[in-house]
């Protein structure tokens, strides 16, 4: 029972805070310009220039290309591509852990299908039917492979990070205890899930999560299921909610670009940057507007 309240009060707040923090991005004031081009979401600019360098631009049509900036986006969701572009080295390791990550995902939602299943009476085995072998096959494959690289990738970037006299400079703790907090998640779930690969306990357990059922747990398993709902409270709260930022930073920075016309939004925008005052002081002599002491 209190495995369950423990498992839904982490769901609840990693939805919640994770819903904050967008909020918090989407009331942030307007950035400074990036003025990188050429963006994905401009028509006929794709391999460089800009509609602001057309002559009299204000006066033509503006075409927008969505399709063309989520399939920009999709790319750096799923494969990390600008860091395949400039670290190639760095990011086999890094890929391993978001593909791990990403596998697992795909792996509770199919242990929550198949406790469903086993809840309204039915059977997730081979032979069991279209749905039930399916549910079966496809837990199983993401299971044991988002275990390993997630596992492989936490471990071999926080060697990384020790050894690599340059990423250990840039290294706070938390970017350690990130690091370790995953590995730690994904080792104890090997070791509780080793001897059965198939993970038919792992669903009997989420399906008595769900409909608050009591059942026996080992001190390991106590331990996984503990560490993996403290690192779902854990996450928004980190820099590993970079889920949430993401989209802010392509969406609202990178390719930011609306023209800053008469009465538009975005000099709406503008002139309450402009009203806004700083929260914090400086005493830089260009902002207090006082001389400097002559030695």
């Amino acid at each position: 029972m209190a495995l369950s309240v423990l498992a839904y009060a982490a769901i609840i707040l990693f939805l919640g805070l994770s819903a904050y923090k967008a909020y918090r991005y989407a009331k942030m004031p307007l950035h400074g310009r990036m003025e990188l081009y050429p963006v994905p979401k401009e028509q006929g600019h794709e391999y460089g220039g800009s509609y602001y360098e057309q002559v009299e631009w204000w006066n033509k049509e503006r075409k927008v290309d969505h399709k063309a900036e989520l399939i920009d986006m999709l790319k750096e969701m799923l494969f990390i591509k600008k860091l395949f572009d400039n670290q190639k080295p760095l990011w086999w390791l890094s890929y391993a852990l978001h593909l791990g990550i990403y596998l697992l995902i795909a792996w509770t939602v199919l242990l929550v299908l198949g406790g469903l299943t086993l809840l309204a009476g039915g059977q997730v085995s081979p032979g069991s039917g279209i749905w039930g072998t399916l549910l079966f096959y496809l837990t199983a494959f993401t299971g044991l492979i988002g275990l390993l690289l997630a596992a492989f990738g936490s471990a071999m970037l926080l060697l990384r990070r020790f050894f690599d006299d340059t990423l250990r400079k840039y290294t706070t703790p938390q970017e350690y205890f990130n690091l370790v907090l995953l590995y730690g998640a994904t080792c104890t779930g090997i070791f509780v899930w080793i001897k059965d690969l198939t993970f038919g306990t792992a669903r009997e357990v989420v399906a008595n999560l769900m409909s608050f059922t009591s059942f026996e747990a080992s001190g390991l398993l106590v331990a996984h299921i503990v560490i993996l709902f403290v690192m779902f409270i854990y996450i928004p709260l980190s820099k590993m909610s970079h889920y949430v930022g993401k989209y802010f930073s392509f969406h609202k920075v990178l390719w930011e670009n609306e023209p800053n016309l008469k009465g538009s939004a975005i000099e709406k925008k503008v002139q309450q940057a402009l009203a806004r005052r700083p929260a914090t002081t400086w005493s830089a002599p260009h902002i207090t507007g006082q001389a400097p002491a002559k030695e």
